[in-house]
C-alpha cells in the first residue's frame, strides 16, 4: 500500500483528528493517553524518546514502545529528538510498526535540548533538518511529521515552514512561541504565526499554545484556520478538556489508577499527574502534598486520592448558599481546571518585586528564598525539605569557613599549615612533614622507612661476621685434616 501523505494522511490514517494532546515528557505515557482518549482527545503522540538511546537499548524501546499492545491506543505518533539523519532514521524504523507516523523534535526549548543539541536549538540548521527529513521520508514506510516553535520574525517562520515542507514533512505542528518563551516568560502563543504557516504550505498544520479550555480550541480553529489543536498543559490539568468538561479532581484521579493497574507506569509520572489534576486542592491541603510527595506505592498513592476525595465531600457539605470560588479561580479547587502559569511582572509582584526587568529574578534565584518555599524550589530542594523541615537554602545562613592560605577553599579546622587537604597534601610531601589533622604522616613514615633501612644494615653486618666466622672454622678444620 503506497504511503498517504498530506491532507490524505490527515483524513485517513488520522481519522481527520481535531483533538490532540502533545508529546511531553514523562506524561504522555499509554495510561494518560488512554485517559485522554476516553475524554475526547482524537491523536496522542509519545512522549520525546531520544533516537540513539532507543536505538542502543531494547530496555528502553520495550518501556517506551514495545510494551503491551493496546488496539485503543491509536492513532498514535511516536516523536524522537535527534541531530544525525542516519540515527533518525535506524531509530525511525524501529518504531514504525507500532506507529502511524514518526514525528521530529524540534520544539524543546530546555536546556537539556541545547547540551544535547537537538529540539528547538536545531532551528537555525536547515541543511541538517533537510537532510533528515528527506532521509526519513524516503525510507520509512509511514509518513514523517515536525512540530516546530517559531522565529519572532513572521517571513523567517514562514520560509522555514516551506523548507521542511519541501523536504517530506506531511504534517507540522507549530508551537506559537520562540525557544527562548519557556516558565515564567513563556507570554502569550502567536497566533498570528500560525495562521501565516497555514496560509503558506497545501500540508496539514496543528496548531499548540493558549488551549485551556473547549472554547480555546474552537477560536483557535477559527482564527487561524488550522487542522487540529494540540494541548499540554490544558490537558494535564483537565484531561476531559476535548469534552468542553471540568469534572471532579477525584473522579478523573480514579479512573486514571485504576487505568495505571492495567497499563503499569513508573509512580514518578502517576505523582506528577495528580500534581497536575489536584494543583489547586493541594493549596487548600497542604498535608495532602505532603503526603502524596512522600508515598512510595499505587495503593498510597489510591489512599491520598480517597482522602482528598472525603475533605472535599466535607468542604461541599459544609459550604454556605451562594459562596463562590476563593483565589480567583473560575470554579471551586476541588474541580478540573487550567492553571494560568504567572508571568514574569506577576510573578515579581508575588516575591515583593517591583515589576523592573531589574526585579525580574531566574530559576535559581527563586530557588533560594529565605523561606523555602516549596512553590519556588527546585525538586531535588523540595526532597531535602520533606526530609528535613527545617532546613534552610538562605544562602547567608550557610555556616561561614575559613579559607585555605594558598587557593583560598575551607581550609581543614586542625590543619598545622592552614590549608585545604589538597594544599596541605603538597607541602607536607615537599617539607616531609606531618599534617595529624589531615592524616597525612610524610615525616613519621620517612623516620620508619630511615629506621627499617637501619635495622636491616644491621642484620645483614651480623650476618656477614656470622658467615665470616663461619668460613674462619672450615678452613682451620680442612687443613687439620690435611695435615692428618
Amino acid at each position: 500500500m503506497p504511503k498517504l501523505r498530506g491532507e490524505a494522511f490527515w483524513r485517513e490514517t488520522l481519522r481527520s483528528a481535531h483533538y490532540v494532546v502533545a508529546p511531553m515528557v514523562d506524561q504522555s505515557e499509554l495510561a494518560w493517553r488512554l485517559l485522554s482518549r476516553r475524554h475526547g482527545a482524537q491523536l496522542c503522540y509519545t512522549p520525546m524518546l531520544h533516537a540513539q538511546v532507543f536505538l542502543r537499548d531494547a530496555n528502553y524501546r520495550r518501556e517506551n514502545l514495545y510494551g503491551e499492545a493496546c488496539p485503543e491506543d491509536r492513532p498514535l505518533i511516536v516523536q524522537f529528538c535527534a541531530n544525525d539523519p542516519e540515527v533518525f532514521v535506524q531509530a525511525a524504523l524501529l518504531a514504525q510498526d507500532y506507529c502511524d507516523a514518526i514525528d521530529l523534535n524540534l520544539g524543546c526549548p530546555q536546556m537539556i535540548a541545547k547540551r544535547g543539541h537537538y529540539g528547538a536549538f536545531l532551528q537555525e540548521e536547515w541543511d541538517l533538518l533537510q537532510r533528515m527529513i528527506l532521509l526519513a521520508n524516503e525510507k520509512l514506510s509511514v509518513p514523517i511529521t515536525c512540530k516546530i516553535r517559531v522565529f519572532p520574525d513572521i517571513d523567517k517562520t514562514v520560509k522555514y515552514a516551506q523548507m521542511l515542507e519541501k523536504a517530506g514533512c506531511q504534517l507540522l505542528t507549530v508551537h506559537g512561541r520562540t525557544k527562548e518563551q519557556k516558565g515564567p516568560l513563556a507570554g502569550v502563543a502567536s497566533w498570528e504565526h500560525i495562521q501565516a504557516v497555514r496560509k503558506a504550505v497545501n500540508i496539514p498544520v496543528f496548531a499548540n499554545g493558549n488551549i485551556q479550555c473547549l472554547s480555546d480550541v474552537e477560536e483557535c480553529i477559527r482564527k487561524t484556520g488550522v487542522h487540529g489543536v494540540m494541548s499540554a498543559e490544558g490537558n494535564l490539568h483537565n484531561p476531559a478538556l476535548f469534552e468542553g468538561r471540568n469534572p471532579l479532581v477525584w473522579e478523573v484521579a480514579e479512573e486514571y489508577l485504576e487505568i495505571v493497574r492495567e497499563y503499569p507506569c513508573p509512580l514518578s509520572y502517576v505523582r506528577a499527574h495528580l500534581f497536575k489534576l489536584w494543583h489547586h486542592t493541594l493549596q487548600v491541603y497542604q498535608q495532602l502534598r505532603e503526603e502524596l510527595a512522600k508515598v512510595k506505592t499505587l495503593e498510597g498513592i489510591i489512599d491520598v486520592n480517597r482522602e482528598l476525595k472525603l475533605r472535599c465531600q466535607e468542604e461541599i457539605a459544609n459550604q454556605k448558599e451562594g459562596e463562590k470560588p476563593k483565589e480567583g479561580l473560575p470554579f471551586f479547587h476541588w474541580i478540573c481546571q487550567p492553571y494560568i502559569r504567572p508571568g514574569p511582572k506577576e510573578r515579581c509582584r508575588e516575591n515583593g518585586d517591583s515589576g523592573t526587568e531589574k526585579g525580574v529574578r531566574g530559576k535559581r534565584a527563586l530557588e533560594e528564598e529565605e523561606d523555602g518555599n516549596s512553590e519556588l524550589l527546585s525538586k531535588n530542594k523540595q526532597k531535602k525539605k520533606l526530609r528535613n523541615p527545617n532546613k534552610s537554602f538562605d544562602p547567608s545562613l550557610k555556616p561561614k569557613y575559613a579559607k585555605c592560605d594558598q587557593c583560598g577553599n575551607p581550609k581543614g579546622n586542625k590543619c598545622v599549615f592552614n590549608m585545604c587537604r589538597g594544599c596541605c597534601k603538597k607541602r607536607a610531601f615537599k617539607e616531609v612533614a606531618d599534617c595529624p589533622g589531615h592524616g597525612l604522616l610524610f615525616k613519621t613514615k620517612y623516620e620508619k622507612s630511615l629506621s627499617w633501612q637501619h635495622s636491616q644494615r644491621g642484620i645483614q653486618t651480623q650476618e656477614i661476621s656470622q658467615r665470616g666466622d663461619a668460613e674462619v672454622g672450615e678452613m682451620a678444620v680442612l687443613k687439620e685434616a690435611g695435615a692428618s
